[in-house]
């Protein structure tokens, strides 16, 4: 379903993306090692989604994660949330580059003494 969402979605990247996103304009990886023209759309995560999918699908990366939390009203390219197998919300997926305007800020995605992913401290929570 196309439509545009009114809250802040987030998107989980590496710092070098990121620093190559705000040298180019606009952000184009997809997600781990897939770019946008290998997958099609950005996946992106409402607030409730972020934390269980960083903990299911990046508890094996280094530690140079950065979530970059979105404004939608800035994001050109349409935004569909569609249903992945095994999640039971639609995620919102973004049909186009992503530019770097539309990233409100960007903060290091943050671990627990346990290794798990929690809010970072420095974003406000919705």
């Amino acid at each position: 379903m196309l439509r545009r969402p009114t809250q802040r979605l987030y998107h989980i990247a590496t710092v070098p993306d990121w620093d190559q996103a705000q040298r180019d304009g606009e952000y184009r990886t997809s997600t781990r090692g897939r770019s946008l023209s290998d997958e099609g759309f950005i996946h992106a995560s409402t607030a409730a989604q972020l934390l269980p999918v960083a903990n299911a699908v990046y508890q094996d990366e280094p530690e140079n994660l950065v979530l970059l939390e979105l404004d939608p009203g800035r994001i050109g390219a349409g935004i569909r949330y569609e249903q992945v197998p095994g999640w039971a919300d639609p995620f919102p997926h973004i049909y186009g580059p992503l530019e770097a305007a539309a990233v409100v800020q960007a903060v290091p995605l943050e671990r627990d003494a346990a290794g798990s992913f929690r809010w970072p401290a420095g974003l406000a929570r919705p």
